[in-house]
């Protein structure tokens, strides 16, 4: 294919997916497949790969991600994202109301409601209608560049269409996860049995800011738009704002309504009490704002908020029931829990019968006991939480909480390590959660992915002494296993070749499914890569493993401790005989050539020829490391358009050889 006609149906697949995502988000309609839609977006990105030239930045190719941002840049608000005050009740805001006729001396005046949604503030910059930037609230005066993030979110449009639209202007928003995509999430982490996300704001803030924006393009978040700023004057009112956004491929929730008085803004409230829990996003309150943006200009500022708007917060659905009893879990690291058992209550819908406590701490500063009537709300939190104690209703007989000294399993004595909140058991040999806990976290989906073994599968092999550490599992035999209650031939086998089969798992798979603390699969797939095996691994000392590009010092003691147990070392040859993977596949790392063996490189910038993810691959495809961070050790820094001036000036303070991406290829060739 000639360059010409490439160029043309890239234009077109632009057009068409553009589209199409104008219809789904802006008008919820659906006039082709999924399948069919992402086909758009194979080619497109099939034919970019081809003819890079012909990319644009504002590509729909740039929803899928695939940026790596190390470090997220710091922006100046050109205007100040300020704060608004907030208050709970209607006298409040009937106050509010006073201040704004005596602020306007008898000008007639009205109000614009909108929901507040509980996500992400962000700013967004527009030049010649296209997206230049995107930039979170931060402290209000400065944020982080988030730009290449933003990007991936489906609702916010790279390119505007309409017509009207300021030369150059910001529009603000919130980011949010919606609510099903929250679920989603956490179905699949506790199905690979991991912890569930907190609630769907963190998790949307999280994401915002992570370094893979192709991670965070599969995060499926959105986008609400609400406010135009700019100095050309280009509308009257606040809704007529809102309107025009709407009008330039905006997503501006459907949800806002003007009122010509107070009452007109508790009814508003009101109204949207109960049917707020329709939507796809949580909220949390209602901003109300005078109208006029010339009004607006008139009553002006506070030090920290506007005069001319306000929010009000909806409490937090909250019930009081009777704390019957604190009971404890305990993890697969030892990490003990106290969990509230209550007299069941009716929460946002639900029956509530346990709360989470957290830690020693947080029952000590809440003063709880035994019998108290406790606050409880559910406020987007995965499992509800206790958030007071009526003292007027405290039994007379109460006496003061005590938290355990001892593991509520193997009564071993709990220990605190310094600098954390929680309580641990340290007999990792001999207490029962923490030896099925970890048997669970080995056969796991991403260590050695045994799925014809279960929870309660090694619950019965543990009873029956069968197992009593992960080694274990590579002696049972057929019949070991075939009188047990529940075992049927087929399931025997089926679970005896499962066992079989996780002895193909490579090297970082089998150290992360150890369960070495602080060891995640990311980690475990540095340190594979970095030692090669696990005999290199083990004999490794404290600064040779902080060298590993982003192990630190809690890592690194974590692993020295580790593997200096003898109980460790013993389990290690006992896996080591299985017939285990202890050493990385060297195939799957062969490079073209090593040219760069030995040499460090940090990326910064953006670069004609290549994006992050293939300068990445280059270096290491030819003997080389990328590193996060400039430091003495590093040996250069590869140079692209608008990079940060303070690494700019930290490399060349520290001497590091700064080269450009024409001298990078050199290198190379």
């Amino acid at each position: 294919m000639l360059a010409e006609e490439a160029k043309k149906e890239i234009t077109s697949l632009s057009e068409q997916i553009n589209y199409h995502n104008q219809k789904y988000y802006q008008e919820s309609v659906s006039e082709i497949s999924d399948y069919d839609f992402d086909q758009l977006l194979v080619r497109l990105i099939q034919l970019e790969t081809e003819f890079p030239a012909l990319k644009l930045p504002d590509s729909p190719s740039q929803r899928v991600g695939g940026t790596i941002t190390k470090n997220f840049e710091t922006v100046t608000h050109q205007y100040p994202m300020l704060s608004l005050s907030n208050t709970y009740s209607a006298e409040d805001l009937r106050d509010f109301d006073t201040r704004v006729s005596k602020g306007l001396e008898g000008q007639a005046y009205e109000y614009i409601c909108e929901l507040k949604f509980d996500g992400v503030a962000i700013s967004l910059t527009y030049e010649q209608g296209q997206l230049v930037r995107a930039v979170t609230r931060g402290d209000g005066t400065k944020g982080d560049d988030v730009t290449a993030n933003a990007k991936t979110i489906r609702s916010i449009p790279l390119r505007l269409i309409g017509q009207g639209y300021p030369e150059r202007f910001e529009v603000r928003g919130e980011v949010y996860m919606p609510i099903s995509a929250f679920e989603e999430i956490n179905k699949q982490k506790i199905a690979d049995g991991e912890e569930p996300l907190a609630n769907p704001r963190n998790t949307a803030s999280g994401t915002l800011k992570m370094q893979d924006s192709s991670i965070v393009a599969s995060r499926k978040l959105d986008c609400y738009l609400y406010s135009l700023m700019t100095d050309r004057h280009v509308v009257a009112t606040h809704f007529d704002a809102v309107e025009s956004l709407s009008d330039w491929g905006f997503n501006v929730s459907p949800t806002y309504q003007k009122c010509q008085n107070i009452e007109e803004v508790l009814a508003y409230i009101d109204k949207w009490g109960e049917k707020r829990k329709e939507l796809p996003v949580d909220t949390d309150g209602i901003v109300i704002k005078v109208n006029s943006l010339k009004q607006q200009n008139d009553l002006g500022f506070t030090a920290k908020s506007p005069r001319w708007a306000i929010a009000y917060k909806y409490k937090a659905e909250s019930a009081m029931t009777r704390l019957k009893e604190v009971v404890y879990q305990v993890g697969r690291t030892g990490s003990v829990t106290p969990v509230a058992e209550l007299e069941p209550v009716q929460l946002a819908g639900t029956t509530v019968k346990r709360a989470s406590l957290h830690n020693a701490n947080e029952i000590e500063r809440l003063g709880v006991r035994i019998g108290d009537q406790v606050y409880v709300e559910k406020g987007g939190e995965i499992i509800p939480k206790i958030t007071g104690v009526d003292l007027t209703m405290r039994p007379l007989d109460s006496t003061a909480f005590h938290y355990i000294t001892a593991c509520p399993e193997c009564k071993t004595p709990l220990v605190r390590y310094e600098g954390e909140a929680n309580h641990y058991c340290p007999n990792i040999d001999g207490c029962a959660p923490q030896i099925k806990g970890r048997i669970e976290h080995f056969i796991h989906r991403k260590a050695m992915d045994i799925d014809s073994m279960g929870e309660q599968t090694i619950k019965t092999l543990y009873e029956k002494g069968l197992l009593t550490n992960i080694s274990d599992l590579y002696d049972l035999k057929y019949e070991d296993l075939i009188d047990l209650e529940g075992f049927q031939d087929l399931s025997v086998r089926n679970l005896l070749k499962g066992i079989a089969e996780s002895k193909q798992a490579p090297f970082e798979q089998v150290l992360f499914g150890m369960g070495i603390r602080f060891v995640g699969k990311t980690v475990a797939e540095k340190l594979a890569v970095h030692f090669k095996s696990m005999d290199a691994l083990m004999v490794a000392d404290f600064e040779a493993l902080i060298e590993v590009p982003e192990i630190g010092d809690r890592i690194a003691e974590s692993l020295i401790l580790y593997f200096s147990k003898e109980e460790n070392q013993v389990l290690i040859e006992k896996l080591k005989a299985a017939g285990l993977n202890f050493q990385i596949d060297e195939s799957k790392y062969q490079t073209s050539s090593d040219v760069l063996a030995g040499k460090s490189f940090v990326i910064s910038g953006v670069f004609e020829k290549y994006g992050r993810d293939e300068l990445k691959s280059i270096i290491k495809d030819h003997g080389g490391k990328v590193v996060s961070s400039i430091s003495a050790k590093l040996d250069y820094l590869l140079a692209g358009d608008k990079m940060g001036p303070a690494k700019l000036e930290k490399a060349e303070k520290l001497n590091i050889n700064i080269i450009s991406e024409t001298q990078f290829e050199e290198m190379i060739n």
